[in-house]
Order: structure tokens, then sequence, then C-alpha cells
């Protein structure tokens, strides 16, 4: 039996999340917090530490991203699946970075939960269709395998928090090199965006949160 924690501070929500939860086989709510501060305060207790932790982004007093990036570095054990209204994809790259394993719209279907939470423990990692087809193209295997070593280099470089002119400055090469290197690595993979670039690096081995 797989442990749950939701942490969102809609009341209301959080309990018919929990309610979803616990009515799937192998899986159950230790409790619910109100955002992260609070959440923080139960893994005090042993009995309070959960396998994966149900995390909404917008919170206050310590919001979703702050609080998986505190559990990365504490609790790397515990795995973190983001449960948002926000479908932006900067908002989407900031939970990836801080740790989050998975990243779910709060409009899904109650099926695409429970497949998320299994995914999750089974393989460590799980994102919707509608989150992947946001960022990230049908795949080009042949096209993937073709990667330049310096490309390579700029894929790890982009999953980072640096700018292009910076990731141009560490590659020692011009921004519109650097740029030539992205538009290349985007058409090779048939990416649409930088985000869709870090889960294509997270999934193939290319970068480790």
């Amino acid at each position: 039996m797989k442990t749950i924690v939701v942490v969102d501070d809609h009341t209301l929500l959080s309990q018919a999340i929990s309610g979803l939860v616990n009515s799937f086989d192998d899986f159950k709510v230790l409790y619910t917090s109100k955002h992260g501060q609070d959440f923080i305060d139960q893994l005090a207790f042993p009995n309070k530490i959960p396998d994966i932790v149900l995390m909404d982004v917008n919170m206050p007093i310590m919001d979703g991203i702050e609080t998986t990036a505190y559990l990365k570095e504490h609790h790397p054990d515990i795995k973190v699946l983001a449960l948002s209204v926000e479908a932006e994809e900067r908002t989407i790259l900031k939970m990836i970075r801080a740790g989050a394993k998975g990243y779910l719209l709060k409009d899904t279907e109650k099926s695409v939960l429970e497949n998320a939470l299994k995914e999750l423990s089974e393989h460590g990692f799980y994102h919707t269709n509608t989150v992947t087809k946001l960022l990230v193209g049908s795949l080009d295997v042949d096209n993937a395998l073709a990667l330049k070593e310096r490309e390579i280099e700029f894929i790890k470089h982009a999953c980072t928090e640096m700018t292009y002119n910076e990731i141009a400055e560490k590659m020692f090469l011009s921004p519109k090199t650097v740029q030539g290197y992205r538009d290349s690595v985007f058409a090779k993979l048939n990416l649409k965006n930088r985000t869709g670039l870090v889960i294509y690096a997270l999934k193939h081995g290319y970068f480790k949160v």
C-alpha cells in the first residue's frame, strides 16, 4: 500500500482529491496539508512520511515549487506529483527543475490520476498526454540518435536556469551559434519549447533532477 499526502490550500478540493485516492486500490491518503510549511512540519514524525505527494503549485506561506525543492534536498525518496490548474510552460518547467516527477492538470479524469500514481510508483516518472502534447511533439528516434556532441552539451546547459546568452558564454560560442543549436535540436527532436527539451532530457538521461 503506497501512502499519499495531498498538499493544497483549498480544503474542499483537498478532501475531494483524498476521497478519490482512497478509492484506488493500493493507495491510501495519510493526511492533507494546507501549504508546504504545514507539510514539512509533519515530516518531523516518521509515521507521517509518505511515498508520494500530490502537490499544488500556488499556495500561501510556502508554495509547491519551494516545497518540492526542499523535498528534493531533504527527502529525495518522496516522489512529487504536481496537481495544478497552471498549464504555463514556465510554471511546469520550474516544478520539473525543482524535482517534481510528474505534472497533472486539475481537470484530469479520475482514471488518469489513478494511472499517474501507478506509473509514478512503478517507473518513478509520469506526465499526462495533455501536458506532454503541450510541451513535446512526437519524438523522432532516428533524429535523436543523430544528435551531435555539442548539441548534447547544449541540451544539458538548457536544462539549467541559464539564459541562452549565458549558455553561449559557457560553451565559448556566439549567441547566434547557440540559437542555431537550439533550432537544430528542436527540429531533430520535434520539440515545441525549452520545457519539452527538459522533459526529453530527463527521460533519456541527459539531465537528472
